[in-house]
């Protein structure tokens, strides 16, 4: 029987097949629009002139025709030697308008997204999808009720005019955003790990107050991954709903179970036998490390990727590194080993997302290229790089197989990029204020600009910093800086001080998560006294210039640079005096730990010392002299701790501070809105190479509680503090805040 229907299926074939005929000329029929060559070139018919044609031939000439989406229908006829190709030819579109909507940006988006676009042809069956297009593009600008109607208007000329009659309504506005169920941490700690935003009327640019149904999607991803990472294996968002308070106020609802937390048992790399196991030490002692913690999806990518790039630089050919897992109770046993792959290689990467950023700003930031082989190492480190700008809130990729080659799209999520900042402070001989505007993204080039200035009781000091990134299509960023410092402080301490200068520098990876930072500046200093003015300043009254050379190495292994909660970030940096009026040598070493003691405390240690010392054997000038930084010795103010001239605060050759701290999620946990911190300060500044007995050797120490509050008016932060130990000349600062926003 088999046998039977095989041989029918065969004649058909062949008959089918076997019918040819040949023709020697060729007529088009039907097309207004496009030209008879045109319609012969799409076609590919001159290739059959003079050959047996066959059914199967006519059929890819009718293919290739229908492809061009220029018409509506397509026949042909053969007949005495003649191919005539006969056409309807689908109508041109005009124009397309947006009728409801003003919005030129919005409009533009429309435009971009949209298949049938002006000068192109009309194709019917495509209305419908655009509709779909445009009630999404809008959804997700926060236009949840908007409705879309089409219309077309048919003109004599065969052309069309496409009229989409748009019906904004209000904006869906998120009011509150509340979390229920097992969820196990505070609200205000998951908003901090969501896209979407409450409604806030300093956000008065974001998009993510607005209700979008794709971030509510996101939103869930990221509360799987934050759960996940903090052991919660199995977690669930069991639903995420929007409540409707008012005609146009949302309440954004997630129901989380977050289930029991898991820890890792055993942990086991098998490495092949030609494998030499030295090179996965550190591998190893990573591994004893996480057994017996908490699990974290992100420990395990931590692992693979060392692996990769221990595969990478040793050139082990074509392996990767996979994992498995298996469970019994609250434990995980995670087994590594390693598995053949094929060399793939990078066809196209795609950029997603990016509404007002360049696209090759983020292009400069990628470590891979098409055509390059595929590296997840190198596609990481990419996506890191672009993360890095603070100028995406999120970075994602998604990944598309094409035979041996890879298609790449990269989404990113733009984040507001300006910053208003303000903040003050009160203490017991004065007060100061600070203000600042911010601008991470400028022009859409990624461009950085940062002004500040604070006013003080003697003075002010302002400034301008400007970041180039990719500088000259390099993958070094250009930073440059213009300052200016005034302290007038003739009629107490009977000396002025005025110092104006610029900067300009770089700042790169260097090694794996090793970044330099090399810098030149240039200032001119002049300082004026009076019969006040203690003998020092007297004593270097005149007008200097100098010329600095500065550098700096950082190693960052913190597990995520926003609210880290583990690992640690080292820096050393030395400034090397070139054309100067007077040599000093400056060197600093700071060291911050982040420690996770339970699921929302984090224990935070921080060292910070500095030197400058002269190399000409020549007192140091007290304006380059050292100060602890407030944020390091909080009870103080500024500048107004460590060795005194007379009534003079002159500063020292060394300064240091050891900072320890805690976050309190127990503290008032109702309070969602409020984050509490314990702090212990402890620092000194010493060292007057010109009269060592003004040398005060004490060492100053602080207490305190820090509250971090998201208020109506913006985000405030307030500091309390106690001095512990102090010197009796010493100027003590109980209380500050400051408020900033972004936009």
């Amino acid at each position: 029987m088999k046998n039977f229907i095989y041989f029918i299926f065969v004649f058909f074939l062949f008959t089918f097949s076997s019918y040819s005929e040949n023709f020697s000329k060729i007529e088009v029929e039907g097309n207004k629009r496009i030209t008879d060559e045109t319609i012969k070139i799409f076609s590919g018919v001159d290739k059959l002139i003079n050959k047996s044609v066959t059914d199967n031939d006519l059929n890819n000439l009718l293919k290739e025709l229908y492809g061009t989406n220029f018409f509506e229908k397509v026949s042909v006829k053969l007949n005495k030697g003649i191919l005539t190709i006969i056409v309807i030819e689908n109508p041109l579109i005009q124009s397309v308008k947006f009728e409801g909507v003003k919005n030129k940006d919005i409009i533009q988006v429309l435009n971009d997204y949209i298949q049938l676009k002006e000068r192109t042809s009309y194709i019917k069956n495509k209305v419908k999808n655009d509709e779909d297009i445009i009630l999404n593009v809008l959804k997700s600008n926060g236009y949840y009720f908007v409705e879309v109607v089409s219309k077309i208007n048919e003109n004599d000329n065969n052309t069309v005019d496409i009229i989409y009659d748009i019906n904004l309504g209000e904006k869906a506005y998120i009011k509150k955003i509340k979390f229920i169920g097992d969820k196990v941490f505070k609200d205000g700690k998951l908003k901090k790990i969501i896209a979407s935003e409450e409604g806030k009327f300093w956000k008065f640019i974001s998009s993510k107050k607005y209700l979008d149904v794709n971030r509510i999607k996101l939103d869930e991803k990221l509360l799987r991954n934050f759960y996940r990472n903090k052991g919660y294996y199995n977690v669930s968002i069991e639903s995420s709903s929007a409540k409707v308070i008012d005609e146009k106020d949302f309440e954004l609802i997630f129901n989380i179970n977050a289930g029991k937390k898991y820890f890792f048992d055993k942990v086991v790399l098998n490495i092949p036998n030609e494998f030499d196991e030295n090179n996965f030490d550190d591998i190893n002692k990573l591994l004893s490390k996480i057994q017996g913690k908490h699990y974290s999806l992100n420990q395990i990518e931590k692992i693979l990727k060392k692996i990769d790039k221990i595969i990478l630089d040793k050139e082990y050919q074509f392996l990767t590194a996979t994992y498995e897992e298996s469970i019994l109770d609250d434990k995980i046993n995670l087994s590594i080993f390693f598995n053949e792959s094929e060399k793939i290689f990078i066809s196209r990467i795609n950029i997603i997302g990016n509404f007002i950023t360049q696209e090759k700003v983020i292009r400069n930031k990628l470590r891979i290229d098409e055509g390059d082989p595929y590296n997840e190492i190198l596609l990481t480190k990419s996506l890191n790089s672009v993360k890095s700008t603070g100028i995406f809130k999120s970075v994602t990729k998604k990944i598309k197989e094409e035979s041996n080659k890879k298609v790449i799209d990269i989404y990113v999520e733009e984040s507001p990029t300006g910053e208003i900042m303000a903040g003050a402070g009160t203490g017991s001989s004065g007060s100061s204020i600070t203000a600042g505007i911010k601008e991470k993204n400028y022009l859409g080039k990624g461009i950085n600009l940062n002004s500040s200035f604070t006013l003080r009781n003697d003075g002010l000091d302002a400034s301008v910093t400007r970041t180039d990134p990719n500088f000259k299509n390099t993958e070094k960023d250009l930073i440059t800086n213009v300052r200016n410092s005034t302290t007038d402080a003739l009629s107490r301490f009977g000396y002025k001080n005025r110092k104006t200068g610029f900067s300009f520098g770089t700042s790169y990876e260097q090694f794996e998560d090793i970044y330099f930072s090399p810098k030149l500046s240039v200032f001119q200093e002049k300082v004026t006294t009076s019969s006040k003015a203690s003998a020092a300043r007297k004593k270097q009254e005149g007008d200097f210039f100098e010329t600095d050379f500065s550098y700096s190495f950082t190693l960052n292994r913190l597990n995520q640079n926003f609210q880290p909660s583990d690992g640690y970030k080292a820096s050393f940096a030395q400034t090397l005096p070139l054309l100067t009026d007077d040599g000093a040598l400056s060197n600093t070493i700071s060291l911050t730990n982040y420690y996770s003691l339970t699921d929302e405390m984090v224990f935070t240690v921080g060292f910070f010392t500095k030197s400058i010392n002269s190399i000409n054997d020549e007192d140091i000038r007290l304006s380059k002299r050292l100060y602890i930084p407030s944020r390091r010795l909080r009870g103080f103010q500024p500048g107004k701790v460590g060795p005194k001239d007379g009534t003079d605060f002159i500063g020292g050759n060394y300064a240091s501070s050891l900072n320890l701290s805690t976050s309190l999620p127990q503290l008032l946990r109702d309070l969602e809105n409020l984050e509490f911190k314990f702090f212990y300060d402890l620092g000194n500044v010493w060292g007057v190479d010109y009269n060592s007995s003004l040398d005060n050797n004490k060492i100053r120490s602080s207490t305190g509680l820090s509250i971090e509050w998201s208020t109506p008016i913006g985000p405030l932060s307030f500091s309390f503090s106690q001095p512990i130990t102090k010197s009796d000349s010493d100027k003590t600062e109980n209380f500050r805040f400051d408020i900033g926003t972004t936009f």
